[in-house]
């Protein structure tokens, strides 16, 4: 179901770009330096909108990942922290257990 339901979303997210680059194939000049600079003549392309307008939201999806990638770092690293303090605790239960209360203590005689 859950197959299905992203089968949709994405057919639907294709069928939204296929309409925005029919709707915007109209050529435009895209100069690389502003017009008064030596070389802004030479440094001048003609695309179709809907590639400037493509590149737009690519470079947006990728400058977010990677912004969300570095905000996330320090949660990766306390939850990689949190996961080795874990295992060694559960390694010092074992052991404990497996001593089996030579001294007698009452709350060792619990975890048995």
């Amino acid at each position: 179901m859950i197959r299905m339901i992203r089968l949709a979303v994405l057919g639907l997210v294709l069928l939204v770009l296929v309409l925005l680059a029919l709707a915007n194939r109209g050529a435009v000049d895209v100069a690389l330096l502003p017009a008064g600079l030596p070389l802004a003549d030479s440094l001048k392309l003609t695309v179709p909108l809907f590639l400037i307008v493509f590149a737009a939201l690519l470079l947006g999806l990728l400058l977010g990942m990677f912004i969300e990638y570095f905000r996330e770092h320090k949660l990766r690293r306390a939850a990689s922290q949190s996961r080795r303090e874990a295992s060694q605790l559960a390694g010092e239960v074992e052991r404990l257990k497996a001593e089996g209360g030579k001294d007698e203590d009452d709350v060792l005689a619990l975890l048995n």
